[in-house]
């Protein structure tokens, strides 16, 4: 597991609302109170990826309001962008004020000043979301186009921008399963998936480096190719056609960031890989092996046998029984 976890039931009933805001305080500097302060609930887990620090949180209303006066006092010159999961957040900043509810991204600077109030539908829920913290001169845009992106609500439910919400909450599900040597690679693709998406917005694309555009663009096309393993019509051909890209350019771009693997050969391990998640889950016991083999595009059972064997050193069969094995 990589990064902190802080949940407020580890802390004494009366230092937790404080505990919390100091944390927050690290990145955000910020007044922060709240109506729930005398018994306050919240939990935060730091991701340090490299250059980028991203955060989920969950926690009760809080009011967040960074003055001019801090902002004289210390400017740690980050971009704050925030996925809203569930609750409100009432925003002003950079001259705009505007509500915003789940499915949201809102990016703020932390050179400007601003009001955040957060709100929920009913006693009893909390407000959840994701923060990314990233240095303001990693950003490779004009400074007046993003500013025009600041506190406007961006969709997090399509396009580049639902890409974005799926690699950050992705971040959080998996974050226990990290190995030590991800971070560093995965803060860069947080950086250039969300500049890719900014440029975007601000219609910038001109503006980005053609490494990062690359990079993006192979994270979208591995994202395509997941949500599409069960397709057996799922080929390098219909990939490019599905990026208005050339196949030579594909193929090209791809092992470049996908460590050396082809387009093919990346889309052969992800459905071997799902194809042995099934195999070891219980409840799909009674899923006959030729039906899971189908359920990730392989439509001959003889071709997915020799293929599984050969990624894993054993059949299908054999790795469904080993994993129903009881353990010690």
């Amino acid at each position: 597991m990589i990064g902190t976890v802080f949940r407020t039931e580890d802390v004494p009933v009366e230092d937790r609302f404080a505990t919390w805001r100091d944390l927050v305080g690290r990145t955000r500097s910020s007044e922060i109170v709240s109506a729930h302060q005398d018994d306050f609930w919240a939990t935060y887990r730091v991701l340090p990826l490299g250059p980028v620090t991203v955060w989920p949180t969950s926690f009760l209303p809080t009011h967040h309001r960074r003055s001019p006066r801090l902002v004289r006092q210390s400017d740690p010159e980050l971009f704050h962008l925030t996925l809203l999961l569930d609750g409100r957040l009432h925003v002003e900043h950079a001259g705009r004020a505007g509500s915003f509810g789940p499915g949201r991204l809102l990016l703020a600077d932390s050179s400007l000043p601003y009001d955040v109030r957060s709100a929920v539908a009913a006693p009893g829920r909390v407000v959840q979301g994701v923060g990314v913290d990233f240095p303001k001169a990693m950003l490779p845009l004009p400074p007046r186009r993003v500013r025009e992106l600041l506190a406007r609500g961006l969709s997090g439910r399509d396009g580049q921008g639902a890409l974005v919400a799926d690699l950050l909450t992705g971040l959080d599900r998996h974050a226990d399963a990290l190995d030590p040597a991800d971070p560093a690679r995965l803060g860069r693709v947080v950086l250039d998936l969300v500049s890719a998406w900014l440029a975007g917005e601000a219609e910038a694309d001109a503006a980005l480096p053609a490494e990062t555009c690359q990079r993006a663009l192979v994270h979208r096309v591995q994202a395509f190719i997941r949500q599409n393993l069960h397709d057996p019509e799922l080929t390098p051909p219909v990939v490019a056609a599905a990026h208005h890209i050339s196949l030579s350019y594909l193929h090209r771009i791809f092992p470049q960031h996908a460590r050396g693997r082809t387009v093919a050969a990346w889309i052969r391990a992800q459905r071997l890989d799902a194809a042995r998640r099934d195999l070891a889950d219980p409840s799909l016991h009674a899923l006959p092996v030729h039906a899971v083999a189908a359920r990730w595009g392989f439509t001959r059972a003889s071709d997915f046998t020799r293929a599984f064997r050969h990624a894993h050193g054993l059949s299908p069969t054999e790795c469904r029984d080993r994993a129903l094995l009881p353990h010690p």
